[in-house]
C-alpha cells in the first residue's frame, strides 16, 4: 500500500513518541505512605453477574489514555482528509481543510482559545501594540460621507495640514462614496514609507484640497481625558479618564493624562478621578497590572493559576511618583456588561484594596488568560493557559465583578432588550469552576453617546461633588 506523506509522518510520530513515555514510566515509584496514614483502599461492589462495575465517566476522564488509541484517532483523520481530498465533489484547499481542523480543535476547548492565521496574527499584534502604518487622522462616517474628527498630533495628516471637519472625497483619486467606514481606513492605512494622495472638500474652500501624504508610524490613543463637573462640558474639577482598551498604549495614556491634568491646572490636584471602563473588552495582562500599578502603591493586582508553574505567578503594585501624586484624590470606576478581562484585573484589584468605588453595572465575567503562541510563517495559536484571580482570591470567571454602587442607564425605547448581555456565562463552551456561582441575568453595555444623557457617569460626578451620598463612597483602605 502506498502511504501518503501525512501517513508516514503519522506513523513516524506514532514510533517516535511511545518511547519518551516509557522513559518516564520507568523512573522509580514514589514510596508508600505509611500504613497508620494510609487508608486501606475500598473495593466496589461486585455487580450482579459477579463482574466488576464498569467505570464512571468521571474516571474515564481522569485516567490516562492508551498512547495507541490516540494515535489510532489520528489515524482515523488521516483517513477522512484523503477522502476528502479524493472524492469531494470540488477539488478542495489542503491548507485550509487542515487550519479548520485545527481552529476546531482550539475553539472546542473554550470560547476564548483558537487558531490565528498569519494575517489575523498580523492584524491582532496590531491591535495590542496600538501602532499601525497609518496617516494619523480620527475619522467618523456621517450621512455616507467620510468626515474628519480630528487628525493626531505629530502625524502626517496633523503636519500637512488636514483639520478637524475636513471631508475625504478621495484617495488616490479613487472616490470614497459608497464605501465603508472600514473600506476607507483600510485604504489610508498601509506600509509605512508609501504615499497616498488624499482629497478633501473644506467648507469655505472653492475647490477640493490635495495631500501628498507618507504613512508613519500612528500609535492609537488608548485614553482620552476630559474636565467635568463644572457648569459648561469639559469643565470643571473631576477628572474624567477614558479608557478604551489596553494595548501597549493603556498605561502610558493613563500616565500621560494624569501629567497633562496636573499641569493644566498648574500642579493643583482634581477633586476626584473617574476612570471609565465601560465596554473595554481588555487586551494586554501586563498593562492591567501598570494601570492598576498607577492607582496603588504596593499590594497584589492579579493572581494567576495555571496548569504549569510556569503559568502560576502574583503580579504586585510598586511605589512610585505617579501613586504618590494622586494618592489623595477619590476614584470612582465606572464598569458595565461590556467592561471584560483586563478590565475587570484593574477593577477588582482597586475595590480589592479599597482604593476606588466602582459604579455601573456587572461585568463580563472572564476571569482566564489567553497566552499567544507563535507558529513562525503559519500564524499563532491563542491557547487559555491560566485563570486569574482579584487580590482577595476572588475568581471572577463566568460571574463578574459586582460594582459597589449599581447605576443603571436610562436606555431608549428603541434599545431596551437589545441592551443586556449574559457575559462569559452565556458563552457555549466556558471553562467552569466546581462549586462556583455563575450569573444567569444580564447586563446592560448601553452607554450614551452625550455625557449629559450619561446616567453612571453623571453620577459618580455628583458623588465626588458631594452631591450624592453613598457609604461606599470614598472607598478607605483598611
Amino acid at each position: 500500500m502506498r502511504l501518503t506523506p501525512l501517513r508516514v509522518a503519522a506513523i513516524v510520530l506514532a514510533l517516535s513518541l511511545p518511547a519518551g513515555l516509557l522513559i518516564a514510566q520507568e523512573e522509580p515509584a514514589p514510596a508508600p505512605a505509611p500504613a497508620e496514614a494510609q487508608a486501606p483502599p475500598a473495593e466496589p461492589a461486585p455487580a450482579p453477574s459477579g463482574e466488576q462495575p464498569e467505570p464512571t465517566a468521571e474516571e474515564n476522564a481522569a485516567a490516562p489514555r492508551d498512547p495507541l488509541e490516540i494515535y489510532a484517532d489520528l489515524n482515523l483523520f488521516g483517513e477522512i482528509f484523503d477522502r476528502i481530498r479524493a472524492e469531494y465533489v470540488d477539488p478542495p484547499d489542503e491548507q485550509e481543510l487542515i487550519r479548520a481542523a485545527i481552529q476546531g480543535m482550539l475553539t472546542s476547548l473554550d470560547p476564548h482559545s483558537g487558531y490565528l492565521p498569519p494575517a489575523d496574527y498580523d492584524d491582532m499584534r496590531e491591535d495590542t501594540s496600538g501602532e499601525f502604518g497609518g496617516l494619523g487622522i480620527e475619522v467618523t462616517m456621517e450621512e455616507g460621507v467620510i468626515k474628519v474628527v480630528s487628525p493626531i498630533d505629530d502625524t502626517p495628516a496633523a503636519k500637512a495640514g488636514i483639520l478637524a471637519n475636513d471631508l475625504i472625497i478621495e484617495l488616490d483619486g479613487i472616490q470614497v462614496q459608497g464605501l465603508t467606514l472600514d473600506e476607507a481606513v483600510a485604504k489610508m492605512r498601509g506600509q509605512i514609507g508609501t504615499s497616498i494622495k488624499v482629497t478633501v472638500f473644506r467648507e469655505g474652500v472653492d475647490k477640493p484640497l490635495d495631500f501628498e501624504l507618507t504613512r508613519a508610524i500612528i500609535a492609537m490613543r488608548a485614553v482620552r481625558w476630559s474636565m467635568e463637573g463644572g457648569t459648561e462640558e469639559g469643565q470643571g474639577d473631576v477628572a474624567v479618564l477614558r479608557l478604551s482598551r489596553f494595548s501597549e498604549q493603556a498605561f502610558v495614556g493613563i500616565e500621560k493624562a494624569l501629567k497633562d491634568i496636573y499641569e493644566q491646572r498648574d500642579g493643583v490636584a482634581p477633586k476626584g478621578i473617574i476612570l471609565d471602563l465601560r465596554n473595554n473588552p481588555g487586551g494586554l495582562v501586563d498593562q492591567s497590572v501598570y494601570v492598576a500599578d498607577a492607582f496603588l502603591k504596593q499590594g497584589a493586582v492579579v493572581l494567576t493559576r495555571g496548569r504549569i508553574p510556569e503559568e502560576s505567578a502574583r503580579y504586585d503594585a510598586q511605589p512610585d511618583p505617579l501613586d504618590a501624586m494622586i494618592a489623595d484624590v477619590p476614584l470612582v470606576v465606572l464598569i458595565n456588561g461590556g467592561s471584560a478581562s483586563a478590565s475587570e484585573i484593574v477593577a477588582g484589584a482597586l475595590q480589592d484594596h479599597k482604593r476606588a468605588t466602582l459604579v455601573g453595572t456587572r461585568s463580563f465575567g472572564k476571569g482566564s488568560v489567553q497566552s499567544i503562541i507563535s507558529l513562525g510563517p503559519d500564524g499563532a495559536m491563542r491557547l487559555t493557559t491560566a485563570r486569574y484571580y482579584t487580590p482577595n482570591n476572588r475568581s471572577i470567571q463566568a460571574l463578574g465583578i459586582t460594582p459597589d454602587i449599581e447605576i443603571k442607564q436610562v436606555v431608549p425605547a428603541e434599545f431596551q432588550g437589545r441592551d443586556e448581555i449574559i457575559g462569559e456565562a452565556g458563552l457555549a463552551g466556558h471553562i467552569t469552576i466546581e462549586g462556583q456561582e455563575e450569573t444567569s441575568v444580564g447586563s446592560s453595555v448601553y452607554v450614551p453617546a452625550e455625557k449629559a444623557d450619561d446616567t453612571q457617569l453623571q453620577y459618580a460626578i455628583r458623588l465626588i461633588d458631594g452631591a450624592e451620598t453613598d457609604p461606599a463612597f470614598p472607598a478607605v483602605a483598611e
